[in-house]
C-alpha cells in the first residue's frame, strides 16, 4: 500500500474512523516531529492523510502545536489539499453550540508562535483570502446536499489560549468583526499558503463565547462535550466533501509561490 496522499484532514481524535485500510506513516521534518504519526488511508477512492492536531492523547496545547512540522510533513507525503475541522466559540447570539460555520476570513491575535517558514530573503505570499475558494465551495455544496445547516461566511479570530477570553476581550473581538473564535487556526492557515497548499477551515461552534453568554463563561467540559456530540455530523460532512473536492487544482492556492524563490525547503 502506498504511503502517499493528495488530501489531508487535520482534526481531532474522533475522526480516525474516516479512513479505510489505514496505515501509520512516520515522517521526519526539518522542523522536528509533527503532532503525531500521520495515518494514510482511502476515502471515496482518494488517498487521504489524517493528522491529529493536538496529538492523539491531546498532548500539545494550542500554543505549542508544532504547526510548521505538521504542514511540512503533509506536503512531503504529496498532500496538496487540506480540510481543517476545528472547535470554535460563537461571537454572535445566533451562532450557538452545534452550529457549523465556513470561515472566509481570519484575524490572527496570536503571539510567540513559529508562524512562518521564511527565515531569510523576500518571500511575501498573498494572504488576502486565507481559505481555498474551491475547498469552501465543496464544503458549502456538501452541506446543501446533506441538508446540514451551515453559515457560509465568517471571520475567525485566533487567540493564543490556553485560557478562554475575558468578557471584555470577547466583546472587543466581536466589535472588530469576529464571527467565531478559536486557538488553532493560526499560523496553520498561513503556513499552508507558504507551502502553496489548499486549506479550508470547517468550524463547529461548541459554545457561546464569554461576551455573548451573560450567565457563565466558557468551560473546557462544555467544549469537549459539544464537539463529541457532533463528531458524527462532522464525519459525514468531511466524507462527502472529500468525494466532492475537485482533484485538479485550478484555485489561486496552487500558484501562491509563483514568481518567488522560496528560501525554505519545499518537500
Amino acid at each position: 500500500m502506498t504511503s502517499t496522499a493528495d488530501l489531508a484532514v487535520i482534526g481531532g481524535s474522533g475522526l480516525y474512523s474516516l479512513l479505510e485500510g489505514a496505515r501509520e506513516v512516520p515522517v521526519d521534518t526539518p522542523y522536528g516531529p509533527p503532532s503525531d504519526t500521520v495515518t494514510v488511508g482511502e476515502v471515496a477512492g482518494r488517498r487521504v492523510a489524517f493528522l491529529p492536531r493536538h496529538g492523539r492523547d491531546h498532548r500539545h496545547p494550542p500554543h505549542l502545536i508544532p504547526y510548521r512540522a505538521n504542514l511540512w510533513a503533509l506536503r512531503s507525503l504529496g498532500v496538496r489539499q487540506i480540510l481543517a475541522p476545528c472547535a470554535v466559540g460563537g461571537l454572535r447570539p445566533d451562532l450557538g453550540p452545534g452550529t457549523f460555520v465556513l470561515p472566509d476570513q481570519l484575524i490572527d491575535r496570536t503571539t510567540g508562535r513559529e508562524r512562518t517558514y521564511v527565515a531569510s530573503g523576500a518571500v511575501h505570499v498573498n494572504f488576502a483570502d486565507p481559505y481555498c475558494p474551491a475547498g469552501r465551495r465543496a464544503v458549502a455544496d456538501t452541506a446543501e446536499q446533506t441538508a446540514l445547516p451551515l453559515t457560509g461566511t465568517g471571520t475567525m479570530v485566533v487567540i493564543d489560549g490556553p485560557r478562554f477570553s475575558t468578557r471584555a476581550e470577547s466583546r472587543w473581538y466581536t466589535a472588530a468583526g469576529g464571527t467565531v473564535i478559536n486557538m488553532t487556526g493560526a499560523p496553520e492557515a498561513a503556513l499552508a499558503r507558504e507551502l502553496a497548499l489548499c486549506y479550508t477551515a470547517i468550524a463547529l461552534v461548541t459554545d457561546h463565547d464569554a461576551g455573548v453568554d451573560g450567565d457563565h463563561g466558557v468551560t473546557q467540559d462544555e467544549v469537549f462535550r459539544v464537539f463529541k456530540d457532533n463528531t458524527e455530523r462532522m464525519r459525514t460532512l468531511l466524507l462527502t466533501t472529500i468525494a466532492n473536492l475537485p482533484t485538479e487544482r485550478t484555485c489561486p492556492c496552487s500558484s501562491a509561490l509563483e514568481g518567488m524563490q522560496p528560501t525554505y525547503p519545499l518537500p
